[in-house]
């Protein structure tokens, strides 16, 4: 009780509720609660610092991605010492993907802690990579280099970053098709269009085509994701040959 009342003593009620949710996430005690506070704030708010400059977590995401793959890389290179900058670099990929990072971010329990105009729901998987990133930012910010590197390899490395694992996990399907094609010197297109349908979002389709051969169709709402997922169907269609390349 006593250290609660210091706690509670130190913040604001509501302070005090977002101390306690960071340090459970954190596992160590926040010093700047403000520069968590930020880490957590939508550009939606339009809150601005003394100096009139926009306060949101986008400058933090920026540190944090930045700090992320350096202590990944660290990591990396410590513990295969035989992989050269490629393999290296493709493994970094994989653990600081958008993917992964929106699943730490979920996993967290991030979202809840956001302060925005816009309605959660309304937000993309995205989000959750974003605040995870700004949260790193934060933790060098407030408690430097040393704690940093903690938090990630107790909320990342030592739970996710299974090198075995990773060796055979995909990024992107779409690269393993194109660096086939490119090979074996065979022509692709990747055909986008809009393809709203009844749907209340707006979606997209795609045709990829082969040399002469439609490989695979798929819709999805965004390009990106259209193209991912036709791809993703093109290379199972195709896994013999590309794996045997």
């Amino acid at each position: 009780m006593k250290l609660s009342s210091k706690i509670f003593n130190s913040h604001p009620s509501t302070d005090g509720d977002f101390f306690l949710g960071m340090k459970r996430i954190l596992g160590f005690k926040p010093k700047d609660l403000s520069v968590y506070k930020t880490a957590f704030l939508h550009r939606s708010m339009n809150q601005k610092d003394a100096n009139g400059n926009p306060m949101n977590y986008e400058r933090l995401e920026f540190l944090g991605d930045s700090m992320l793959g350096t202590i990944i890389s660290r990591h990396l290179y410590n513990e295969v010492p035989e992989g050269d900058e490629g393999y290296l670099t493709k493994m970094r990929s994989k653990v600081v993907s958008r993917k992964h990072l929106n699943e730490l971010g979920k996993d967290l329990g991030l979202l809840k802690y956001v302060e925005s105009r816009i309605p959660k729901t309304h937000f993309g998987e995205n989000i959750h990579g974003n605040v995870f990133e700004a949260l790193v930012g934060a933790i060098y910010l407030d408690r430097g280099y040393t704690y940093c590197e903690k938090f990630i390899q107790n909320r990342v490395i030592e739970p996710y970053v299974d090198i075995e694992q990773l060796e055979g996990k995909v990024i992107s399907y779409k690269s393993l098709v194109i660096e086939w094609c490119q090979k074996q010197k065979k022509p692709f297109n990747y055909n986008v269009y809009e393809d709203t349908g009844k749907d209340e979002l707006k979606h997209f389709a795609v045709k990829l085509s082969i040399g002469d051969r439609l490989m695979a169709k798929a819709r999805a709402t965004s390009k990106k994701k259209a193209e991912e997922k036709a791809s993703k169907r093109a290379y199972f269609a195709l896994q013999s040959k590309i794996e045997n390349r």
